[in-house]
């Protein structure tokens, strides 16, 4: 969602790395340009003042002019402004008090408030271990009702049983009443919407709130809403006094204003932010990482907890054993594919590593099939077990019949069957000589694949000819990739896991401290007060 924003800023950035001194004239051309690219990212006029002058102040300051790097130093400032837009700390959907915990769902018609009621409802069920009873206040749009019973069997949590010719107040009450007698954890209420702010709307939504007592109120938004997101926030918070906000279709190509206006109009934290279409698409809300990932830093705790999620620690240990003796068929293959299927592919990993942002771009222009995951699964499935587990076994026959089943060409067939090679040597490679060959390995095999890089390559400090070199074996233009990747503009990575996991909760980065200034924006404090031109 973040992309457009974040090509900006990495340009911004880029003119501005390297230079052994900013003047004050510098800094301003640099802030001007980041105003216009926060602009044209849908961010609220109002926010976009306040960060520039927050950023200006510190920026043309005692911080910048005494710093070794005053390029990255800009870059700093800016990461620590954007974490206090957006919040700072992650907040957590709260059900800490006596069952049931009501959770009030508001927002407009369209936002996706009836899918985003059963995602949290399944994610409290999976993950916390609550028994969940939903109810459909929407009289209004048609199947609503049903909408949300059929999203209710589908991911195994109850739902109030539908009752025509009650009104929504009437509905609300009866669902507090079997909250209670059912002996449920969490009670969900789904309200109806508008496809604009309406009197009606907002007199019907506080009598039911009235009438529920939640423990959490929940504006559901679209992160697509452009300017008109702060309107949405604060007539909402004004109304029924909002504990939080959910963000859905974060994984579309919107351009993220929403999420840096709503925060900062409301004061009220972001908590959850919706990434798919798929029940289990939702996800907490950091501000530190998103800030990374508009910087173009990556997102390296994110990823880490994605594989942990990914991975069972049976598995992890099923697949250690066999790398101890330097075995792997096709069955870890394919269960390699699948991993990465489910952490969003080369493209959603690549979003998450840090200085890969032109790479992927220059991926994404070259046209490489993400498909080819399903592709190269099929052609396993279409194997048999002894011929999964004893690759010799393909002759030309076998591989023939393969290719039949699976839909595609021998040539294919022959392509996995050399990927595979590949990773058998090195795995021996590993088992023979431990960890320590790793850097070794990829000179061996691997540089077949990447020849001239004699180890894993920083993409950071490689040499443009070998950056080119390295797209040609890849199938990608070179004139696509830009002559200066971005630097590395974050600490390097802790050697420790816990430390590393630590960094991430976003209380561990420095700049955050001290009061928040800008003008009239609840979220982000009172009292400053921008220059006049």
């Amino acid at each position: 969602m973040f992309e457009s924003l974040s090509d900006r800023l990495g340009k911004i950035f880029d003119g501005l790395r390297g230079r052994g001194a900013l003047s004050e004239n510098d800094v301003n051309e640099a802030l001007r340009e980041v105003r216009r690219a926060l602009i044209e990212a849908d961010v609220s006029l109002e926010v976009v003042r306040a960060f520039v002058e927050q950023v200006r102040e510190r920026a043309v300051g005692v911080e910048v002019t005494r710093s070794v790097t005053p390029g990255q130093q800009v870059v700093k400032i800016v990461h620590d402004e954007l974490v206090r837009v957006l919040g700072e700390t992650a907040v957590p959907l709260d059900t800490a008090t006596t069952p049931p915990a009501t959770i009030l769902m508001v927002g407009l018609q369209g936002s996706g408030k009836t899918t985003t009621t059963a995602k949290i409802a399944k994610r409290l069920k999976d993950k916390q271990n609550k028994k969940v009873l939903m109810a459909s206040l929407d009289t209004r749009r048609p199947a609503a009702m049903e909408q949300l019973r059929v999203l209710g069997s589908q991911i195994g949590v109850d739902t109030l049983p539908i009752v025509p010719s009650e009104t929504p107040v009437q509905i609300a009450r009866r669902a507090a009443r079997e909250g209670k007698l059912g002996g449920y954890d969490v009670l969900m209420l789904d309200t109806a919407g508008r496809t604009h702010i309406d009197e009606e709307l907002m007199a019907e939504t506080a009598e039911i709130k009235a009438v529920s007592d939640p423990h959490e109120v929940l504006l559901v938004a679209d992160a697509l809403t452009g300017q008109d997101a702060i309107n949405l926030a604060r007539s909402f918070d004004q109304r029924v006094d909002l504990t939080g906000i959910v963000l859905t279709r974060v994984d579309g190509d919107g351009r993220g204003g929403a999420a840096l206006s709503m925060r900062a109009a409301t004061g009220k934290p972001i908590k959850l932010i919706a990434t798919g279409e798929k029940m289990d698409a939702l996800e907490d809300f950091y501000p530190s990482r998103i800030a990374d990932r508009i910087l173009g830093m990556g997102d390296i705790v994110s990823l880490v907890e994605k594989a942990a999620e990914t991975v069972s620690a049976e598995d992890a240990q099923k697949m250690a054993k066999k790398l101890k003796k330097g075995q792997f068929d096709l069955e870890d293959l394919r269960g390699q594919l699948l991993q990465m299927k489910k952490m969003g592919g080369m493209g959603g990993l690549m979003g998450m590593m840090p200085g890969v942002g032109q790479l992927k771009k220059a991926m994404a222009g070259a046209n490489i099939d993400e498909k080819i995951f399903d592709r190269q699964v099929a052609v396993i499935n279409s194997m048999t077990r002894k011929e999964r587990a004893n690759p010799d076994l393909l002759n030309a026959s076998r591989r023939k019949r393969i290719a039949a089943g699976a839909g595609v060409e021998v040539s294919e067939v022959n392509k996995l069957m050399k990927q595979h090679r590949q990773m058998a040597d090195m795995m021996k490679k590993v088992s023979k000589g431990g960890l320590g060959s790793l850097a070794g390995m990829f000179g061996g095999k691997m540089g077949g694949m990447m020849p001239g890089l004699g180890q894993m390559p920083d993409l950071s400090k490689m040499d443009p000819k070998q950056i080119e070199e390295m797209a040609r074996r890849a199938g990608i233009d070179p004139k696509s990739i830009p002559q200066q990747l971005p630097g590395d503009i974050s600490d390097k990575l802790p050697t420790d896991v816990g430390k590393l996991l630590k960094s991430g909760s976003g209380s561990g980065l420095p700049g955050l401290g001290g009061a928040s200034r800008f003008p009239n924006l609840p979220g982000l404090g009172g009292g400053f007060v921008p220059k006049k031109k």
